[in-house]
């Protein structure tokens, strides 16, 4: 098998595979902030409920997470340059799809599609640029541009998004994925350097299948309880289906010789740490811009641009931070970039809780905008030392790994986040109502649609002179299920900021690294002998 080594790559190659790695993570990450500040106008072109809407943000996350390790361990084995290709080509029909979309399960299915390449695209253009930067020091300076691509992606999103739904249908967000896609897929047909794994793996069917089940079936349950009930039975068999699934991939990985996700690596305390944060840190951070764009739909009743401008608050600073943080890896301890990182977010969701329906601009603004400082640090630092966590041979299974779980906890963030938004402002809608003057069989009506239909659905009651007072108890009561929500992200970032500063400790990490990178090698050692 012909591999190009590091060593060997020209200047050229090696700048040209930074680029295109920056490009994919741009295409991968487009779709995320475009379509959730698009949500409000979604929602009234479809009819869609608050649980509907969910399901176009996960069914873009859920293959991500399902995929992702499986679409590590195919770049590893067949090359990584096909992967990349392949991931383009599955957001560029993704995109098509929902461009063509009438309804919302066909918005599903285009999601589902761009959430297939995505999960192509994660863990390829990371395992591109260690192959290409073999030297951590440097290394970090380039995953600190890579992010910074991924943040640019999120925060062109939304201005794009704002500029095509004010002139023209919502399915043109969809449409500046696939010229870009496209492009890519023929310059890196010709530029983009091929790369495999130097060890011999293979394709982990029963990792890959209990994977996707559990997460599948997790996402599935919350969502689904959220909506209905805890106690359904299909949410129930569900939550059921999850554990053990997620049994069976654990026994699964320590019973393979090829496994998708060797469990060794979490003997690394930095590896487990940026693991912990990705999942719980993208759970309240993704989970908390879905509620964000329904607070600026629903409360403030202003239009995607307008959202746009506010959500450019979180990314751009976001964006302005990822270049020098990649420059300071090196410098600075991990644990006080990240935990501080975390600690900047917290502070924001917690103060985000002040939010009434006549907060101003500049009063979010600066909140939204210490939480994107906050997000910056995170995203670059944590993606790097994971990376940096394993031997240089494992990059690709470590950089899948964490981008794994950190979309698993991105698709449960709308799932959880959305069920508590439902269920608190559900609960406190009837004394809203009555507490604005609308009472009776009027209070009854409107109740029983918002349970049946959605809290959105009760903007299309024809109401009269009941109108104002009816959305003001509305606003009251999504304002209220917001605020559970905000203290549930911020607890949770709060504690993945404690789990940095126990487990990411750099003196423990060498010796466990060589532990585990010789564990590992061993083991491949052993299935290519067999």
């Amino acid at each position: 098998m012909n591999v190009t080594t590091p060593a060997s790559a020209p200047v050229e190659r090696r700048a040209a595979t930074i680029v295109m790695a920056c490009l994919g993570v741009f295409v991968a990450y487009l779709p995320v902030t475009t379509v959730a500040v698009s949500l409000p106008a979604l929602q009234a072109a479809l009819n869609a409920s608050t649980a509907q809407l969910s399901w176009v943000q996960d069914a873009f996350v859920l293959p991500m997470a399902a995929f992702i390790l499986a679409a590590g361990v195919f770049g590893d084995v067949h090359g990584r340059k096909k992967v990349f290709q392949a991931g383009l080509l599955f957001s560029t029909a993704g995109a098509v799809t929902a461009l063509c979309a009438h309804s919302v399960g066909a918005v599903w299915a285009g999601q589902a599609l761009a959430g297939v390449g995505a999960a192509a695209l994660l863990p390829t253009t990371l395992a591109l640029i260690s192959h290409a930067v073999p030297d951590h020091r440097e290394r970090g300076k380039f995953i600190g541009i890579w992010a910074t691509c991924l943040t640019a992606a999120l925060a062109v999103g939304p201005l794009l998004a704002g500029v095509i739904v004010q002139h023209f249908s919502w399915r043109w967000i969809y449409l500046p994925t696939v010229p870009v896609a496209l492009l890519t897929v023929a310059v890196a047909a010709r530029r983009l350097a091929d790369s495999r794994a130097p060890h011999g793996r293979r394709l982990d069917w029963p990792g890959q299948l209990t994977a996707t089940l559990a997460v599948t079936a997790l996402v599935y349950g919350v969502i689904e309880g959220g909506a209905s009930s805890f106690t359904d039975v299909k949410v129930m068999v569900a939550l059921f289906t999850a554990v053990v699934a997620g049994a069976g991939f654990v026994l699964a990985e320590r019973r393979s010789d090829s496994p998708m996700l060797d469990l060794s690596l979490f003997r690394s305390p930095a590896f487990t740490a940026t693991t912990l944060v990705a999942t719980t840190s993208f759970l309240a951070l993704i989970g908390f811009f879905f509620v964000l764009s329904l607070y600026f739909g629903m409360v403030q009743r202003l239009d995607t641009m307008q959202a746009a401008w506010r959500l450019l608050m979180v990314t751009g600073a976001a964006l302005l931070v990822g270049g020098p943080v990649g420059r300071l890896m090196h410098r600075t301890s991990a644990r006080v970039m990240i935990a501080g990182g975390l600690l900047a977010v917290t502070a924001a969701l917690f103060a985000l809780t002040g939010l009434t329906a006549d907060t101003s601009f500049g009063s979010v603004a600066w909140r939204l905008a210490l939480l994107g400082l906050g997000m910056g640090f995170v995203m670059t630092a944590m993606t790097a030392t994971a990376v940096a966590s394993v031997p240089h041979h494992l990059a690709g299974m470590a950089a899948a790994g964490n981008n794994a779980f950190r979309q698993v906890g991105g698709a449960l963030g709308p799932a959880v986040l959305g069920a508590l938004l439902t269920t608190r402002a559900l609960d406190a809608l009837p004394g809203h109502l009555t507490d604005a003057g609308v009472t009776g069989a009027a209070r009854d009506h409107i109740v029983t649609t918002a349970r049946t239909d959605g809290l959105g659905a009760v903007a299309d009651l024809d109401l009269g002179a009941r109108t104002g007072q009816t959305m003001g108890a509305l606003g009251d009561s999504f304002l209220d299920g917001m605020r559970l929500c905000l203290i549930t992200a911020g607890s949770l970032t709060l504690l993945a900021a404690l789990v940095a500063v126990v487990l990411l400790r750099a003196p423990r990490d060498q010796l466990t690294l060589r532990a585990a990178g010789h564990t590992t090698a061993e083991k491949s050692s052993a299935a290519q002998g067999a």
